[in-house]
Parts: C-alpha cells; structure tokens; sequence
C-alpha cells in the first residue's frame, strides 16, 4: 500500500502538508498543492479514510443499505444515488440488507464501523435499525419504504394516488370486477398500494371485496376481468401464471401495473404500467442526506414523487397514448 510519506518524498513536500491538501485543513500554495495532487495520482494513493475522519470529523463517504435481490429496479436506483454522491464528491458504501430486518441490522452497524457520514436505508418490515440509528444520532435518509415517522427525512414514489389512478382507468375502461395481486406483506409500500387500491375502487363507485386482493393470479381467475398488479416481483408471477391458464391480457384479461420494467414494450400486449422516478428519488435522496449532515438541527422532510402512467396495450386499449 502506498504511504502518505511516499507521496510527500516524490512532491518533494512534507507529510504534514501532503494531509493538509487530502484532508483540506489548511490553505496550501497552488503549486504546491498541484504536485501533491500529482504525486498521489502517479502513485495511486488512496489514504486511509477512517484515520481523516479523525482529523476531519467525516470520512466522505456515504452508506447505502439496500436488499439487492428484492427488487431489480434498485440496480437503478443505486446507479443515480452513486452517481449523486460522486457528484458531491462522497464515496458509497453498499451494504446488502437482504430484505430481512437481522440482515439489516448487520449491515448498518458495519456501516457505522466504516465511519460513513450518513446512512441511506431502504427498510425492511420489522426494522430495528431505524430505531438504532435514531437513537445514535447517525444522519438518516429512508428511500423508496417510507413511514408514517415525521421526525426521519425520507424520499420515495407517491403510492397512493398512482394505485387509485390504475384501478381507476380499468374502471373508465367497464371493468367492474377488479382483483389486485398485491405484494410483499407488511412491508409500507405494499399498505399503501392496497390502501389506494380501494381508494380507487370508491372512486369507481365499486364495492371493496377483500376476496379479490390476493398474492398471486391464480385465485383471482374466474372471479376478476381486469387485474392491478403489486410491483414488479408480482408481475412476472402474473404473467406467467396468464400464459400457464391460457388466459390472452388484454383480451381476455385487462391488466395495469404498478412498476415499470425495461422490458414493458417488449411483450404481447406491450404492459401499461406506472414507471417510478427512480433517478430522481436516488438523486433527491442524496441531498437530504447531505442537507441532513450540513445542519443536524434542521426539520425533517418527507417527498413524495409522483410516478408516470405508460399507457399501453394490456389493459385492453386498442391504441397506445
């Protein structure tokens, strides 16, 4: 590993002033400062975080708590939080949370021992690692799982709303018989689906019937002539589950779907779907954190991001929008 004391020989400087320009604890000449900057990038210095955090107060570095398998937009939604934080000049740090609340638990404490400034969380169901950070005072940002907690800065796609929209245009469209294929139990996104779900059912003038909110397709069959389905985890289930039944969307079955998926335009029907604004809710979740950790004091914020109808053909539309 390449030493401090390696690059202030070959800048011809001292360590002293090699961490002065690092760690930006004093001004430094221009010049000088750019044969520092030249000898590290020759020699490919990269320092030791943790021991200028104890001389910054900050490591410049940010923690990303995420399940990695749960759900495969987050790929993108990690994408835009590093390239946020890059932009910021911060490093993430990735931590698998595996969707399941001791996991989780795991993986911040092994953030909190990296020194990261701040903690992005996106929660499971039964999280014990809220509370913790919390009570530690660790700069916190929920993304994409919100609460009902007014006292945590979060930032995620608007639910509510976007279902009853969905359940809505089915009903506009003479369905009266709407199944949701809800999604993974107890966790907020799910509630809130299944909450406007029926908001959209009451705005239809329809009846809630708690027979036709169920995990899978299969039960709903015979029962339903128009089907919202969960999120993306749900919907390759759905699909497959049409195809196995002999079951035509579209035809037969009018489908709308909360998530969009790379892969939308690419079946028969192409899929008519609400698409999340993942990019921004990853690069406005990164500027909470970093508001968060410039001033601890000031009030939490809760944003809510309206996602986008991508109307297509499987809800039984003959034509695109």
């Amino acid at each position: 590993m390449v030493t401090m004391r390696e690059v202030a020989s070959l800048a011809g400087v001292s360590i002293t002033t090699v961490s002065h320009v690092i760690n930006e604890t004093r001004s430094v000449a221009p010049a000088t400062r750019e044969r520092v900057l030249k000898a590290i990038e020759e020699t490919g210095y990269t320092g030791d975080a943790i021991a200028r955090s104890l001389v910054t107060g900050g490591t410049k570095s940010l923690g990303l708590a995420v399940s990695l398998v749960s759900h495969p937009y987050f790929a993108e939604l990690i994408a835009a939080i590093e390239s946020e934080a890059t932009r910021a000049g911060y490093t993430l740090v990735l931590i698998d949370t595996r969707d399941t609340a001791e996991s989780e638990q795991a993986a911040v404490r092994m953030l909190r021992s990296r020194r990261v400034d701040g903690v992005l969380l996106t929660p499971t169901s039964g999280s014990a690692a809220l509370p913790e950070l919390r009570r530690l005072g660790v700069p916190t940002v929920l993304v994409d799982r919100l609460t009902v907690a007014r006292d945590v800065d979060q930032v995620g796609p608007e639910n509510v709303q976007a279902t009853s929209t969905l359940v809505r245009h089915l009903a506009e469209l003479g369905h009266r018989r709407i199944g949701l294929v809800s999604g993974q139990p107890g966790l907020a996104t799910t509630d809130e689906r299944v909450l406007g779900y029926r908001l959209g059912l009451g705005r239809a003038g329809l009846a809630w019937d708690e027979n036709l909110v169920r995990p899978s397709l299969d039960p709903l069959l015979g029962l339903i002539s128009g089907v919202v389905v969960s999120d993306h985890q749900v919907l390759v289930d759905v699909l497959r589950t049409a195809r196995a039944r002999g079951v035509r969307i579209g035809s037969e079955l009018a489908l709308v779907t909360y998530d969009e998926v790379e892969w939308a335009e690419l079946v028969d029907p192409p899929l008519t779907s609400m698409a999340q604004p993942v990019e921004e809710i990853g690069r406005t979740a990164v500027r909470l954190l970093l508001s968060r950790i410039e001033d601890p004091e000031r009030e939490p914020e809760t944003i809510r991001l309206p996602p986008v109808l991508r109307h297509r053909w499987s809800c039984g539309c003959h034509s695109a929008a």
